[in-house]
């Protein structure tokens, strides 16, 4: 099959129809009997893929394929029927099968050490299980299709494509490896970026593992202003070139830079997306490398009601909190410390979640206690009295001016990656784009 690329004119993005007619495109010439797809869950609503996976689900079953739905969730919760529906529509809840990271995989080989220790300048140097979701492996499947966004990412640089099968369906080697990997290398020397070391990582994995599988990429490039989507790209393929076309995309579309580090920003998390800071702490994540020194980040989560997507993690995340890179690694390391290193993408995640003590976090929370946010390193405050100034129905996004401050607001931080553009010219740890 010869890749499809379609890139909107216009900037609402490319129609419904546009979408539809390439998605149809993909499949012709393909006689198929039983079809797996690989959808990123709800917390990636935004991606379109909801709207792709319909589209896919209806023109194969009406044909007589069987066609199983896997959402990838990674460590995620699975889907719930309430989000099925807003995310897929009328494809059957029956229809969707739960990935498990911990007990679903089959091992398909190792990442030898020597060359992780090439890409990452010597700073990991062990091998990494490449593991998958069985289901992937079943050759009863004519055909895997695996939509999804390519939007900056703070593990990997730039989300999807091999990500969705070794982190997406893939197991908790891999997950954790990888994941300290991106962390000990770190984040603002990838994140929008495309050949990283995490990624290149993957793409080892699927040029060793999954060149056989019958796998066709579905790659989107969206954004949400008002929480609208826009596809503005849409690169479907059977190899690794529908990756680099949509990574070019989303580095215009997806990475906004500011003039001067931001004294005071504030991101809202929508209660149906973010309920834990393991998610929520994209705010932190994705806004880093546009936060002044001194700054304050304020997170408003009225929907945050824990830590961990899973209760190890949560507890992982309780016991050592968000203290920064520094404080992290010198826990690893502790003899002690078993648990920590046997959920190495725990750890990770507790150093990308802290500042490093370069500005503030705050997070104004109503379903957990301030007690608890504050235990995990954060300052807390109230969502109700701090919405009030900060009122995210009223807030434009970018830069808006609250009793006579600047402040900049971002209504969805896993849509993007907000960059100083002094810093970014300055540094010498970060390359152009």
């Amino acid at each position: 099959m010869n890749d499809i690329y379609r890139i909107a004119k216009a900037e609402t993005g490319l129609t419904p129809e546009e979408i539809r007619d390439a998605l149809l495109a993909s499949l012709e010439g393909r006689a198929l009997k039983k079809v797996l797809i690989l959808p990123p869950d709800f917390t990636r609503s935004h991606s379109n893929a909801g709207y792709i996976t319909n589209v896919y689900y209806h023109t194969l079953t009406e044909r007589g394929v069987r066609v199983d739905i896997l959402p990838a969730l990674g460590t995620h919760v699975a889907v719930t029927e309430a989000q099925w529906a807003a995310m897929f529509g009328d494809i059957p809840f029956d229809r969707m099968l739960v990935h498990n990271w911990r007990t679903d995989v089959v091992k398909l080989g190792e990442i030898p050490a020597d060359f992780i220790s090439e890409i990452t300048e010597g700073l990991w140097t062990e091998p990494v299980a490449a593991e998958v979701n069985r289901r992937v492996m079943d050759e009863s499947y004519d055909l895997i299709i695996s939509p999804g966004q390519v939007v900056p990412h703070e593990v990997i640089g730039m989300a999807n494509h091999a990500k969705n099968f070794f982190v997406g369906v893939g197991g908790s080697e891999m997950i954790n490896k990888s994941h300290m990997v991106g962390a000990v290398y770190g984040m603002e020397r990838m994140m929008g970026k495309d050949h990283t070391p995490v990624r290149r990582m993957f793409d080892y994995g699927m040029e060793h593992f999954l060149k056989d599988r019958p796998i066709l990429f579905v790659l989107t490039v969206t954004t949400a202003p008002g929480g609208t989507i826009r596809t503005h790209g849409l690169f479907i393929g059977e190899g690794r070139d529908c990756l680099t076309h949509a990574v070019k995309l989303a580095q215009q579309k997806n990475i906004d830079f500011v003039e001067h580090g931001l004294k005071k920003c504030v991101v809202y998390l929508d209660p149906t997306e973010f309920k834990s800071t393991w998610l929520g702490n994209k705010a932190v994540y994705r806004t880093r490398m546009a936060m002044a020194d001194g700054g304050e980040l304020i997170i408003l989560a009225p929907g945050v009601e824990r830590f961990g997507e899973d209760d190890r993690v949560d507890a992982l995340i309780r016991k050592y909190g968000y203290r920064g890179r520094l404080h992290t690694l010198e826990e690893f390391k502790k003899p002690e410390n078993a648990d920590l290193r046997e959920n190495m993408g725990a750890a990770a995640h507790l150093i990308h979640g802290s500042s490093d003590g370069r500005f503030t976090v705050t997070y104004a929370v109503k379903k957990i206690t301030k007690e608890e946010i504050a235990s995990v390193g954060f300052r807390a405050a109230d969502y109700d009295a701090l919405a009030k100034t900060y009122d995210p129905a009223t807030l434009q996004y970018g830069y808006n001016e609250v009793d006579g401050e600047e402040i900049y607001f971002i209504p969805n931080p896993a849509l993007g990656l907000w960059i100083n553009r002094e810093t970014f010219e300055e540094s010498p740890q970060i390359q152009a784009l």
